[in-house]
C-alpha cells in the first residue's frame, strides 16, 4: 500500500502556471518572454498577436503549427540564381584558360610582327622579271599598287565581315557552323582573316583549342596595333599560295607569269579561292577544280556587292588558265647561277633586293626553242638526251644560258656544273701555244701515225694526208698533227695556255691532253673562247650587272674587269684565221651564216660520249654541248652535226638585224679568196686532196660547168665522201 500511494502521489512536472495565478516567489518559470526569442522587441505586432492567441488555446490541446504560403516562381528563380553563377564560373574559368595560354607567349609589349625573309628579284637585261628566289617567292607590294578587286576576293571568300568584327567574329563563326552543317552557300571558315594573318605570322600550324585560343588573343593585339588595310596588306604579302609562293605577288608571277597589280578579274577570283587549299586548288595541277572555286569567289563577290554583275559575267565566261611555261622555264638556269654567286657581290641583307643580269630574255628564248626542238626533232635517233648552250659577249657578258633540256625535270644545270670532256673543241688552246712559239697558220706539219708509248691516237676518218699547213689540219681537226703540235711545245705548255685563257678545271698534263680528254664545263669553254674574238684579252664571264636595295641604293655594281691581256693581237688574229676556215672548208661549213666572218671548232669525245661546237662572230660567242648525263655513248652524235645545227639555228636569230663585226685581224691571215672557192667547187675527190694537200698541181682536166650539176644531182654523196675522208662531224 505504502509502495501503491507513493505511485499514486508522482505526478509528472507542470510548468504551466494557471491562468489568473501568479507563480510563487522563487519558482522556476522557464517561458520564453518576448525579449528571449529572435527578434526581441523588435518583433511586429502580428508576432504579438500570434503569440497572444497561443497564450489563449485551452489547456492540453495541442496547436498544428501554420504551413508557410507557398513562394510564386521560386523554381524559375532558383534556375536563374544557377544560371548566373554558372556564368560566373565560366567567365572565371575562360578568364583563366586566356590568361595560362596568354602567359605561354611573349608579353605584349614585346610583340612584333617577323620580318618577311627577303626576296630576291632577278631582272633581265631590259628590267623584265626572269625569276624570284628566296623563301617567298616574291616581293612585298602594297595594297595601293593592287586592282581593287584583288583584296576584294579574299574578303568576300575568306572573311566577308572583315571590315566590321574586332578580330574574332562570333556571328562569322556561328554562319561558318550554320553552312558546315547544312552544306548551303559558299562554304567559309570561322578564321578571320586576322586570325589566319596571327597563325602564319606567331603560330604553328597545329590544330588545337590552345593554339586557337593564342590565335584569338593574338588577333586581338593586331587588330588594336594595326589598321583594318594594314592587317590585308600583311595578310596578302604572307599567306601561303602553294608551289613555294608565299604572297600575292608570288603567286601571280608563278601561276600567271604577271606581277600581281596586273592580274584580271578572274585570276584574282583564282588566287582568293586557291589559299583554301592550295595543294588540291593549284591551278597548275587541278585546273577544273581551281577555276570552280573561283567561280564560288565571283559569287560571293557579286552578292556583297564588290563588282558588278556584268564583270562577274564576263569573268565566269572566260575563266582563268595557268601561263604555260616551256620546258620548267629554261630563266631558272639563270636564276640558280646568280644565287650561286651573289654572295661575292653583297654580304647579308635583311630586305628585298633587286638583281640586274646582262641575260637578254630574247635570246634566251631562242636558245632554248633551238636546243629543245633539235633533241625533240634527232635526240632519239642519236640517241641524245641532254644539252646546254651559253651565249655570251666577247667581254664575258653572259646573254643566254640554257642548262637542260627541261628545268622542270631536272634542275641540274649543265652548262655550269657539269664537266664534261670536251674533245677536240680543245685543240685551240694546243694551236695558241704552238702560235706562240713561232708557228703560223701556214706552217706545215706531217699528218701520219703516231704512237706515244702504247698509246696511238687516229684520226676520226682513220686516214692519214701527209704534209698539211695547220690552217688546214685545225679546220679539219686532224688528231696527229694535233698530238705532235702538244708534244712539240709540251702538255704542260698547252695546259697553262688553257688555264691563261680561263679554264679553271683540272686538268692532267699529258700526251692525251691535246684531243681534249681532260674535263671541263661548257661554261669555262665559251669564256676561254672570249679571249679570240675580242683579240686577245682574257675575260671572267658574269651573269649580275648589278644589285639595288627596293629603295634603288646600290649595293653592288660591276665595274671594268677580266684577265687583262692574254694572247698577243697577233696569234689571235692567226687563231681567228685558222678557226675562221671551220666554216669554209672544215667541221662547221654547214653553220655558215651569210655575210658574216665565224670562228669556232668541233669537238667530238671518246666514243661519241660528248658532243660540241663553240662558234663565234666578232660580237657573240655561243657554245653548244649534248650528250647524256650517265655517261652513255650517243649513236655517233659529233661536233659536227645535232650542235652545230643548234648553234646556226640560234646564232641566225641572235645576229638578225645586227651589222656584221669583223673578228680581230682575220684579214691580215685570211686564206686566200680563190683558193678556198677552188676548194668548195671541186668536182671530185682527187680534185679536193689535190688542192688542199698540193699533190695534184691542177685541177682534173674536167669542164668547170659540170662540178655544180654533178653537185646539184648527188650533193649528199659528196658530202658524205667529205666527211668520211676528213673527220668532219668531229
Amino acid at each position: 500500500m505504502a509502495q501503491g500511494r507513493g505511485r499514486d502521489r508522482r505526478s509528472e512536472p507542470n510548468f504551466d502556471v494557471p491562468e489568473g495565478r501568479v507563480a510563487a516567489p522563487g519558482a522556476l518559470d522557464l517561458r520564453l518572454s518576448r525579449q528571449d526569442r529572435a527578434g526581441g522587441g523588435v518583433a511586429g505586432a502580428g508576432t504579438r498577436k500570434a503569440e497572444s492567441g497561443a497564450r489563449k488555446a485551452p489547456a492540453g490541446r495541442r496547436t498544428s503549427p501554420r504551413k508557410a504560403p507557398k513562394r510564386r516562381g521560386s523554381l524559375i528563380g532558383r534556375m536563374a540564381y544557377g544560371v548566373l553563377v554558372l556564368g560566373l564560373w565560366g567567365l572565371i574559368g575562360i578568364a583563366g584558360l586566356v590568361a595560362y595560354h596568354a602567359s605561354q607567349l611573349p608579353p605584349i609589349d614585346q610583340l612584333s610582327v617577323p620580318k618577311r625573309p627577303p626576296n630576291i628579284a632577278i631582272l633581265a637585261s631590259d628590267g623584265s622579271l626572269l625569276a624570284n628566289r628566296g623563301e617567298t617567292g616574291g616581293r612585298v607590294v602594297s595594297i595601293k599598287e593592287l586592282p581593287p578587286y584583288l583584296p576584294r576576293a579574299f574578303v568576300a571568300i575568306e572573311d566577308r565581315r572583315f571590315y566590321g568584327h574586332f578580330g574574332v567574329d562570333p556571328v562569322g563563326i556561328a554562319r561558318a557552323i550554320g553552312q558546315n552543317l547544312t552544306r548551303r552557300g559558299v562554304a567559309q571558315g570561322g578564321s578571320t582573316l586576322t586570325q589566319q594573318l596571327a597563325k602564319n605570322l606567331f603560330l604553328t600550324p597545329e590544330r588545337s583549342a590552345s593554339r586557337k585560343i593564342q590565335e584569338a588573343i593574338l588577333a586581338l593585339w593586331l587588330e588594336h596595333k594595326y589598321t583594318k588595310d594594314e592587317i590585308l596588306e600583311l595578310y596578302l604579302n604572307r599567306v601561303y599560295f602553294g608551289a613555294g609562293a608565299y604572297g600575292v605577288e608570288a603567286a601571280a608571277q608563278r601561276y600567271f607569269g604577271k606581277p600581281a597589280k596586273s592580274v584580271s578579274l578572274a585570276e584574282a577570283a583564282m588566287l582568293g579561292g586557291l589559299v583554301q587549299a592550295p595543294s588540291r586548288l593549284a591551278p597548275n595541277r587541278n585546273l577544273p577544280a581551281a577555276q570552280a572555286r573561283a567561280a564560288q569567289v565571283l559569287a560571293a563577290m557579286q552578292e556583297l556587292g564588290f563588282v558588278p554583275a556584268q564583270d562577274v559575267k564576263v569573268a565566269l565566261a572566260q575563266p582563268a588558265r595557268p601561263a604555260s611555261s616551256r620546258g620548267g622555264g629554261s630563266a631558272n638556269y639563270v636564276a640558280d647561277l646568280v644565287m650561286d654567286v651573289l654572295d661575292d657581290f653583297v654580304g647579308k641583307f635583311e630586305s628585298d633586293i633587286v638583281v640586274q643580269t646582262t641575260v637578254d630574255t630574247g635570246l634566251q628564248a631562242a636558245a632554248e626553242k633551238a636546243l629543245v626542238d633539235e633533241l625533240n626533232k634527232q635526240g632519239t635517233r642519236y640517241n641524245v638526251h641532254q644539252g646546254a648552250l651559253v651565249s655570251m659577249k666577247p667581254d664575258g657578258a653572259i646573254r643566254a644560258l640554257i642548262g637542260g633540256r627541261d628545268y622542270a625535270q631536272s634542275q641540274f644545270n649543265r652548262a655550269t656544273t657539269a664537266k664534261r670532256q670536251p674533245g677536240s673543241s680543245f685543240k685551240p688552246f694546243v694551236y695558241l701555244a704552238a702560235v706562240e712559239r713561232g708557228a703560223t697558220p701556214d706552217t706545215v706539219r706531217e699528218d701520219a701515225p703516231i704512237k706515244i708509248g702504247s698509246w696511238q691516237p687516229e684520226n676520226y676518218s682513220h686516214r692519214y694526208e701527209g704534209a698539211v699547213t695547220l690552217r688546214t689540219a685545225l679546220a679539219l681537226s686532224l688528231n696527229t698533227v694535233a698530238v705532235r703540235l702538244g708534244q712539240e711545245v709540251g702538255p704542260k705548255a698547252v695546259v697553262q695556255t688553257a688555264q691563261r685563257l680561263g679554264i679553271t678545271s683540272a686538268l692532267q698534263a699529258n700526251g692525251s691532253i691535246a684531243l681534249g680528254t681532260s674535263e671541263v664545263t661548257p661554261l669555262e669553254m665559251v669564256g676561254a673562247y672570249g679571249a679570240f674574238a675580242n683579240g686577245g684579252t682574257g675575260v671572267i664571264p658574269y651573269v649580275v650587272a648589278s644589285v639595288k636595295g627596293t629603295d634603288g641604293k646600290v649595293l653592288y655594281k660591276r665595274g671594268e674587269g677580266g684577265l687583262g691581256r692574254v694572247i698577243d693581237p697577233n696569234a689571235a688574229a692567226m687563231m681567228n684565221a685558222m678557226m675562221h676556215e671551220t666554216f669554209v672548208i672544215g667541221t662547221a661549213k654547214k653553220g655558215d651564216i651569210a655575210g658574216w666572218d665565224l670562228a669556232g671548232k668541233t669537238g667530238t669525245s671518246q666514243d661519241f660520249r660528248d658532243a660540241w661546237f663553240i662558234g663565234y662572230s666578232g660580237s657573240l660567242v655561243t657554245g653548244v654541248w649534248l650528250g647524256n648525263d650517265d655517261g652513255e655513248p650517243t649513236k655517233k652524235a659529233s661536233g659536227g652535226n645535232l650542235p652545230v645545227d643548234i648553234w646556226k639555228t640560234y646564232m641566225t636569230t641572235a645576229l638578225k638585224g645586227q651589222n656584221p663585226v669583223p673578228l680581230p685581224g682575220l684579214n691580215r691571215w685570211r686564206k686566200a679568196p680563190e683558193t678556198t672557192a677552188s676548194v668548195a667547187a671541186a668536182g671530185g675527190p682527187g680534185e679536193i686532196l689535190g688542192q688542199i694537200f698540193g699533190t695534184t698541181p691542177q685541177p682534173a682536166p674536167q669542164p668547170q660547168a659540170q662540178a655544180p650539176r654533178r653537185r646539184q644531182a648527188e650533193p649528199q654523196q659528196d658530202r658524205n665522201f667529205f666527211e668520211k675522208l676528213f673527220g668532219i662531224g668531229e
